[in-house]
């Protein structure tokens, strides 16, 4: 998961179908398979299957800097993009794909009441084991 630069509400609904689409297809192609992409107007997450060649942090850096090139190329957006320099990555064992997938399908839902602050820190919390 990745925030937007600045977290800045710039991807509407309309631009993230075709900014998830196009990651689907771009990722495909070079080797990288994403089992599941949404996220909010600030923020993206994006739930990949590595090989066991593949490097998070390289497959990451791709996505991102391939999307921000192809947001800035299309004009979707009015500003510059970028993409914040952090993101977060967690491991997720394959007998959970399904509940992962689950919450990311319902991402529009969720940041209806809550911030993307809300949700960091809702996963820092798994990640501690409180």
């Amino acid at each position: 998961m990745w925030a937007v630069g600045d977290r800045a509400p710039v991807l509407t609904k309309t631009i993230r179908a075709v900014l998830y689409a196009h990651l689907m297809k771009s990722s495909e192609e070079k080797g990288v398979r994403l089992l599941a992409v949404n996220g909010g107007a600030d923020h993206i997450h994006v739930l990949v299957n590595l090989h066991p060649a593949q490097n998070l942090a390289q497959v990451v850096r791709q996505i991102r800097s391939e999307s921000a090139e192809w947001l800035n190329a299309t004009k979707l957006v009015t500003d510059p993009f970028s993409w914040e320099d952090e993101y977060v990555a967690y491991s997720v064992s394959m007998n959970v794909i399904r509940q992962v997938t689950d919450y990311f399908d319902r991402q529009e839902e969720y940041h209806k009441t809550r911030s993307l602050a809300d949700e960091l820190e809702v996963f820092e919390k798994l990640q501690s084991g409180q």
